[in-house]
């Protein structure tokens, strides 16, 4: 078993970094091998509507036809067994980093092609997937925004495109490593401190069952 966790975090050691560690140890502990991966350490960009990968007969066999540094990584993507990506929450969305990434690992993959009311892609197994997503506001807030039917639709392609997938939030986070050098009203450092003090590690442990648990669905489907 490969299972690949990719960061769309500029950060490679806050919040979602751990969450994508923790997971990749839970991922190890079922017997995968691991690889994380930094998008901010890659020169790329999204799609660029070339359709090469729709073209009749195209040879790109479900990998993006670009070439540039994140070839390589898509290229890998295309052989693993679980792929597990992560990101904070800019203004609604993930980063726009892991959006370019997910828009040259997806697209290659899915084609404009339905049977008996079936999108047809182009993998020949299922390939058990999830979204991570590390946030500042506190999970009520969350809720109360609306956040979860906008994020969870990069949920429902991951799904549709790879046949399996699941959404993972870490809510509330420590966002500063000082918090006295920043300007803020809207929150409490003190309660910030103790709600990561009390509540990630359980996020952490969600992680890592959550990377245990897609590598148990890879291992199943074999």
């Amino acid at each position: 078993m490969k299972a690949i966790f990719v960061n769309g975090s500029p950060r490679k050691n806050k919040n979602t970094a751990q969450m994508l560690e923790s997971a990749m140890r839970g991922a190890e502990a079922a017997g995968a091998q691991t690889e994380l991966i930094h998008l901010y350490d890659i020169d790329f960009k999204g799609c660029k509507s070339c359709f090469a990968c729709k073209l009749k007969n195209s040879k790109c066999n479900g990998v993006c036809a670009l070439k540039d540094d994140l070839r390589p990584v898509l290229e890998r993507c295309r052989e693993a067994d679980v792929i597990v990506l992560g990101a904070p929450v800019y203004y609604s969305y993930p980063t726009g980093e892991l959006r370019s990434f997910m828009e040259r690992l997806c697209f290659p993959v899915g084609t404009y092609l339905y049977e008996n009311g079936k999108h047809i892609t182009l993998r020949d197994k299922v390939i058990p997937t999830a979204m991570i997503f590390t946030m500042n506001c506190p999970e009520d807030y969350m809720q109360q925004i609306g956040y979860p039917p906008i994020l969870e639709e990069n949920t429902k392609v991951m799904a549709d495109i790879f046949g399996y997938s699941e959404t993972l939030y870490a809510c509330n986070t420590y966002q500063f490593n000082d918090y006295s050098r920043y300007d803020f009203n809207l929150f409490s450092e003190e309660d910030k401190r103790r709600y990561r003090d009390e509540h990630f590690p359980i996020d952490l442990q969600n992680a890592y069952e959550l990377g245990q648990r897609l590598v148990q669905k890879a291992q199943e489907a074999v």
